[in-house]
């Protein structure tokens, strides 16, 4: 098929009946209905630790003890934090933020939980 599979962007997707399926990633589609806004803005968007969308100003809180690099410091977990922006960092390290104590540093989102 012409079709790239809008999960996972195979082009090894086959027809059957009515949906086309993607043998790699095992998503089935209707090409004749219009793409979900859903799927667009899933791809762009920022996912905390439970797959919560998170967004510019959010409050989230640290999931586990992580080691500040350069210093000794330590961002324990439990820790809240709040204002958080969305940035696009370098190795995935996707959310920038102000923690008392330690000051402006990046966080990756895989790593916090929205409060």
């Amino acid at each position: 098929m012409d079709i790239p599979c809008p999960a996972c962007a195979s082009d090894n997707a086959y027809p059957d009946g009515a949906l086309l399926i993607c043998p790699d990633c095992g998503h089935e589609w209707n090409p004749d209905a219009a793409p979900a806004a859903a799927a667009d803005t899933d791809e762009a968007s920022v996912r905390d630790a439970n797959g919560n969308v998170l967004a510019d100003g959010d409050s989230v809180t640290v999931v586990k003890d992580l080691k500040v690099k350069g210093s000794s410091l330590v961002v324990k977990g439990g820790t809240k934090v709040k204002n958080i922006r969305l940035v696009d960092g370098a190795d995935g390290h996707n959310i920038a933020c102000k923690i008392d104590g330690i000051g402006a540093m990046n966080l990756k989102s895989e790593f916090v939980k929205k409060a």
